[in-house]
């Protein structure tokens, strides 16, 4: 049968408008490529969110290798700064233009096409599993975790899996994940009673309390990174009173912080540490702070050896790189996987994702398939 085409399967992805959290057609669209090609496939969908798990090859089977990814992309921002349609995939000069294109439609559909044509002309012994999720962009939790948490209940597992995150800063094949930092966040209220500013000693005026707390904690260093991480970084991201006038102490004021955290930290330890910061000022100041925590992720790694190693081959071997083993970058969809088997991340350049004007290099794509293609390849041959 004739090779499934991943620029074009890319292509029709991105003519889907699949703005978290909408479905777009995308999911139904790799759900009819699949099962034609003879995978078992299932839609989980949960509290709203589209999600599309599909299998080749016995459920249970000793060797699943997975893939996981995402359809659902981030809004188009101002779509009259955008010089092509957000949603046309239009081709210009080897280029594809649109929202998903890097981030991460490419990598879906490299994927879908590798494992299509792979099991069509050398069936594996053993299986292939593709969990792709329509929320990673948001909230992301009933998403890849809603896939997970189903595959447990079914007896599905994957041995492991591949994330086809864009991962390469610059040229392709320089780089991919072995882990992630994890991600917490801290809001702050602290309350004083409002007063006139020409009487500030009528008042309790919030600011100086929030100021110490900003500069204490932004004045911690909180580690000087690990043998696999950069050193943990904390951020904050805004501070407002809501106060336009001049001549008025405010009764309150907001912050936020975000912390980037190694594997010297947890969720659960960074945020007793974020308590305790704002106790010492608020008992310093006599005003009350209340503090909301969100931990997103818990940082992890997959230790390099036979995962890694297999990517890495094949992406040498495709590209003439070798990619450096990197924990950088956000979160990924990958921190729900680790807790399932293990996991690393390979994927495109991703320079120009979630900017407008978003965009790939087809001939990216093309590289990205063969890279997967001859992934699958070593690891049924490897395993046999």
């Amino acid at each position: 049968m004739t090779p499934i085409d991943p620029v074009d399967l890319t292509a029709r992805l991105v003519r889907c408008n699949s703005v978290t959290p909408a479905e777009g057609g995308a999911l139904v669209l790799l759900q009819n490529e699949l099962e034609a090609a003879g995978f078992e496939c299932t839609r989980v969908d949960r509290e709203g969110i589209a999600n599309l798990y599909a299998r080749w090859g016995r459920k249970g089977a000793n060797r699943t290798f997975g893939f996981n990814g995402h359809t659902d992309v981030v809004p188009v921002g101002n779509i009259d700064d955008w010089t092509t349609d957000p949603f046309g995939a239009e081709i210009k000069d080897g280029i594809m233009y649109g929202r998903g294109t890097t981030d991460m439609k490419s990598g879906v559909a490299a994927f879908v096409a590798a494992a299509i044509d792979h099991v069509r002309e050398t069936p594996p012994d053993g299986a292939i599993a593709i969990a792709i999720t329509g929320d990673e962009e948001a909230d992301a939790e009933h998403g890849t975790i809603a896939l997970l948490d189903w595959m447990d209940e079914q007896g599905e597992a994957m041995s492991v899996c591949l994330v086809g995150e864009p991962t390469c800063p610059n040229e392709m094949g320089e780089m991919m994940k072995i882990g992630r930092r994890g991600s917490i966040t801290a809001w702050f209220t602290i309350t004083g009673v409002q007063g006139h500013a020409a009487y500030p000693h009528r008042a309790n005026n919030p600011l100086p309390a929030m100021a110490r707390l900003v500069d204490r904690m932004s004045s911690h260093e909180l580690d000087q990174g690990t043998d696999h991480f950069d050193a943990s970084t904390l951020a904050f991201v805004t501070v407002d009173t809501g106060n336009p006038a001049t001549n008025v102490i405010p009764a309150e004021v907001k912050a936020t912080v975000n912390i980037r955290f190694n594997d010297l930290h947890t969720g659960a330890s960074l945020e007793q540490w974020i308590h305790d910061q704002a106790d010492t000022v608020a008992q310093a100041f006599g005003l009350q702070i209340a503090v909301k925590v969100k931990c997103s992720g818990e940082s992890f790694v997959t230790p390099p050896g036979e995962l890694s190693d297999l990517v890495a081959k094949s992406v040498q071997a495709v590209t003439g790189r070798t990619p450096e083993l990197s924990t950088s970058g956000g979160t990924s969809d990958a921190r729900f996987v680790k807790n399932h088997c293990p996991v690393v991340e390979f994927g495109l350049v991703g320079k120009t994702m979630h900017q407008v004007d978003e965009r790939v290099e087809v001939e990216q794509i093309n590289q990205l398939k063969t890279i997967y293609s001859r992934v699958l390849a070593d690891y049924f041959d490897n395993q046999a």
